[in-house]
């Protein structure tokens, strides 16, 4: 099977875990025989390519010297971009693509851009790495908490609890977008398949009564014989990822202190200084890597005891679960969202309950205090448990399959 895919996404570099997985998929694709040409906005940091003149005009909604009137140019553009719509119709007259598969769209692109492709007949797949099917700011999660406020259409939540960065200006807008695009049926109207990486936001959604018949379950992936793997265990502990609140990464430095275990916190975001004040008031062995990528982080991460995700909000399946199983890591998990369907319980790694100082200082201590052999034997069964049930190969028989039950050979 091989064919013309129009990729499409907000961003055209490695932003995050979803960035990863879009440019992961089109070079996999690539190398499989088809012909990728993505579809993105523009941006200083995008990787090159030919197809960057197609490309949408950059927006960035929370720009801190915009005045009121290009706030407002840049709202109206993100909840419906003309421009992203002339665009991707005119791609669609130079390329006619096989299938198109969207990522994140929302916010940047719009998805003013599904009804064009659908209404062309070309088979539209997307894949959710969030939650802003259902919940208008992607996270299911207020000031107070995870939060399904929002279910049975009860959109203006995102509004009165502030939702979108604290801001009343960003809240009501998305609030905007989402009622208009639930009125026009932008998603359901015209995408053909959901992929979703966790069977948890499967069922969430459902629950929230999507029609379960349009969902596929495809995890993320990792090619494991890309990673050099370190079986032998460290003595400190590793956090790798956004510095924010709904991460845990407060819970665990107060986990961290009472087990009495080191800690290396790997990454950059807004709770940086409230962490670090926290790790000098306790009195405990935190360490602050900052940003590290590549080489630099596989390094980190390998060196480790075990890798901690002790997020408090529902995590979907994030690609640090399967690069520290892939690095011989094995990871002590929060009981929550997607993360439990990551790791086998006692082989793998371990979970706790979300938000408990208690709980996770308990499997820190126990983690401490296990054999190098025991920890080493988690961390081989890690690796052995990525590159059977997440390795590329399952990722591309899923994506075929899927594209096959479209029309698409």
């Amino acid at each position: 099977m091989s064919g013309t895919l129009l990729s499409i996404n907000n961003y055209y570099y490695a932003r995050g875990g979803a960035e990863v997985l879009f440019m992961q998929h089109n070079g996999m694709l690539a190398e499989a025989g088809w012909s990728v040409v993505p579809f993105c906005m523009q941006h200083a940091d995008n990787y090159p390519t030919p197809w960057s003149y197609e490309f949408v005009e950059e927006i960035e909604l929370d720009g801190e010297h915009d005045g009121f009137a290009a706030k407002l140019r840049k709202g109206v553009k993100a909840v419906y971009s003309l421009e992203a719509r002339a665009k991707v119709r005119g791609l669609l007259d130079r390329v006619a693509p096989d299938v198109c598969h969207a990522h994140n769209v929302y916010h940047h692109l719009s998805p003013s851009i599904l009804a064009v492709i659908h209404g062309r007949g070309i088979p539209l797949v997307m894949t959710l790495h969030d939650l802003k099917l259902a919940c208008p700011a992607y996270s299911m999660l207020a000031r107070d908490g995870v939060c399904e406020r929002c279910r049975d259409g009860r959109l203006f939540n995102v509004f009165t609890q502030r939702c979108m960065k604290n801001s009343g200006l960003l809240s009501f807008l998305v609030m905007v977008e989402s009622y208009l695009h639930r009125f026009l049926r932008s998603y359901v109207g015209n995408v053909d398949r959901f992929l979703v990486p966790s069977r948890f936001y499967l069922e969430k959604f459902v629950d929230w009564g999507f029609d379960r018949a349009r969902f596929r379950h495809l995890p993320n992936f990792v090619d494991a014989q890309r990673y050099e793997p370190r079986f032998t265990p460290g003595r400190r502990f590793a956090y790798v990822g956004r510095l924010s609140a709904e991460k845990g990464i407060a819970t665990l430095i107060e986990a961290a202190a009472l087990a009495g275990v080191p800690l290396d916190i790997i990454g950059t975001g807004r709770a940086e200084r409230s962490l670090r004040d926290l790790a000098g008031q306790r009195s405990c062995d935190v360490r602050f890597h900052g940003y590290l990528a590549g080489r630099a982080l596989h390094a980190a991460m390998a060196g480790a005891r075990a890798i901690v995700v002790p997020s408090e909000w529902y995590e979907n399946a994030p690609l640090t679960v399967l690069e520290a199983g892939a690095l011989g890591k094995p990871v002590i998990a929060s009981a929550i969202g997607g993360l439990p369907e990551l790791v086998v319980e006692g082989e793998t790694g371990w979970t706790f309950a979300p938000g408990s100082v208690e709980a996770l200082a308990e499997r820190l201590r126990a983690v401490a205090d296990l054999a190098d052999t025991g920890v080493e034997r988690a961390g081989r069964a890690a690796r052995r448990h990525v590159a059977e049930e997440f390795g590329p190969d399952r990722y591309l028989d899923g994506i075929r399959g899927v594209y096959l039950e479209l029309g698409v050979t």
